[in-house]
C-alpha cells in the first residue's frame, strides 16, 4: 500500500510580550492606520530576555506537541527545524531543540529557505516517511524575527514577530497526509530581501555593524509584485494538478507575510475569505512559524478528510505549495473546556 506522510499533531508557541501598533507609533514616523491598510497587522509577539535564542521557542512548540499527542521524545526519529534566525551559526537550532526536549535517538538539522523553509522541510520530512525509512518526524518553523529587526526602519519593524509551530508526521494508508508539492527557487530575488553582512561574504566587523548590515533589507515594491504572483501560481498550480475546484478547498493556509498577498492568493484560487486561515492581525510575519501557527490556531476547526493547500513565499527567491488531507478530527480544547 502507498504510504503518505500525515500531520497527526501540532504544537505552537509565541512570547508573552506583544508589541502594538500603538507602541511602534512612538517608535518610529507611522500610524495604527497605516500599518493596518496595508499590512493587515495589528500587533506581533516579540521575545525578550538575555540569551533568548529562536531554540527557546522550538522546544516549547515541540514540547506542547508532545504532550498533546502523548508522543515521547525518544521515539521521534527526525526533527528538522526551519529556520532565519538560527541561535547560532552552528550547530544547528534543531540540534539545541532535540537535546531541549530530550529525543536523544533523534538526528536533526536545520533548514534555511526564508519564508518558504517550513513549507520545503515539511516537503523533506515526508519523503523520509514515505519511504519507509521513518516512523516519526517531526517539522518546527521558528524564528526570532526581533533579533535581525531594525528598529529605526519604519518599513520593516512594523512586519515582523518572533514565534514557533511544529507539526507531528507519521505514515498513513488512507490517503491522508501530503499528496502533491510544487517548490520553486529563482536566485535572481538575491539582492531585493535579505541581510547584508553576517555571513562568509561579508563576516561581521565594526564596520558592517557602524553600517547596520545585520538587519533585514528589503526593496518592498519589488518583493510585494513577485509574492503576489508567484504564490498564488503556485497555489493554483496544486489545485489544477490534483484536479481541486474552490469547492473541494476546505482551508488556504498561507504565508502571513501580508494580509493583501494573502487576498490575491485567495482570488486566484476562487477561494472567499471563510476559507483562509488568518492570524497576521495578532502575530505579524514570524517567517518559517507563520503556517505551523495557523495550523495550530485553526486546529479545533479542522476536520478529518479536509483538503488543505499551504502557500508561501520568501526571500531569495522561494516559493511553493503543498496540497495535503488533513488525517485527524479535534480533540476537544482543554482550554475551552
Amino acid at each position: 500500500m502507498k504510504i503518505t506522510a500525515a500531520i497527526t499533531g501540532v504544537g505552537s508557541y509565541v512570547p508573552d510580550y506583544v508589541l502594538t501598533n500603538q507602541e511602534l507609533e512612538k517608535m518610529v514616523d507611522t500610524t495604527d492606520e497605516w500599518i493596518t491598510t496595508r499590512t493587515g497587522i495589528k500587533e506581533r509577539r516579540i521575545l525578550k530576555g538575555e540569551n533568548q535564542g529562536t531554540s527557546v521557542m522550538g522546544i516549547k512548540a515541540v514540547q506542547q506537541l508532545l504532550d498533546k499527542t502523548g508522543t515521547r521524545a525518544e521515539d521521534i526519529d527526525l526533527l528538522i527545524c526551519a529556520t532565519t534566525t538560527g541561535d547560532m551559526v552552528f550547530p544547528a537550532t534543531g540540534n539545541i531543540i532535540s537535546h531541549g526536549v530530550g529525543a536523544i535517538n533523534a538526528f536533526s538539522y536545520d533548514v534555511q529557505a526564508a519564508c518558504s523553509g517550513f513549507l520545503f522541510s515539511l516537503a523533506t520530512g515526508a519523503q523520509f516517511i514515505q519511504s519507509g525509512m521513518y516512523k516519526k518526524v517531526i517539522v518546527v518553523g521558528a524564528d526570532k524575527m526581533s533579533s535581525i529587526v531594525d528598529y529605526t526602519d519604519r518599513s520593516n519593524c512594523i512586519i515582523f514577530g518572533d514565534g514557533a509551530g511544529a507539526v507531528l508526521l507519521e505514515p498513513s494508508t488512507d490517503g491522508y497526509g501530503i499528496l502533491d508539492q510544487v517548490l520553486r527557487t529563482d536566485g535572481k530575488g538575491e539582492h531585493y530581501l535579505y541581510q547584508k553582512a553576517g555571513g562568509s561574504r561579508r563576516p561581521p566587523s565594526a564596520e558592517t555593524v557602524a553600517n547596520r548590515e545585520h538587519f533585514i533589507y528589503q526593496e518592498g515594491a519589488t518583493v510585494f509584485k513577485f509574492a503576489v504572483t508567484n504564490m498564488a501560481d503556485v497555489a493554483a498550480q496544486v489545485m489544477e494538478r490534483n484536479n481541486l475546484s474552490k469547492e473541494d478547498v476546505a482551508w488556504l493556509v498561507p504565508h502571513q507575510a501580508n494580509k493583501r498577498i494573502i487576498d490575491a492568493t485567495a482570488n486566484r484560487m476562487g477561494v472567499g475569505p471563510e476559507k483562509v486561515m488568518l492570524n497576521i492581525h495578532r502575530y505579524g510575519n514570524t517567517t518559517n512559524a507563520t503556517i505551523p501557527l495557523c495550523l495550530a490556531d485553526y486546529e479545533q476547526q479542522l476536520h478529518k478528510g479536509d483538503n488543505l493547500v499551504l502557500a508561501a513565499f520568501g526571500g531569495g527567491f522561494t516559493w511553493g505549495s503543498i496540497y495535503l488531507k488533513w488525517a485527524y478530527d479535534p480533540k476537544p480544547d482543554p482550554q475551552q473546556a
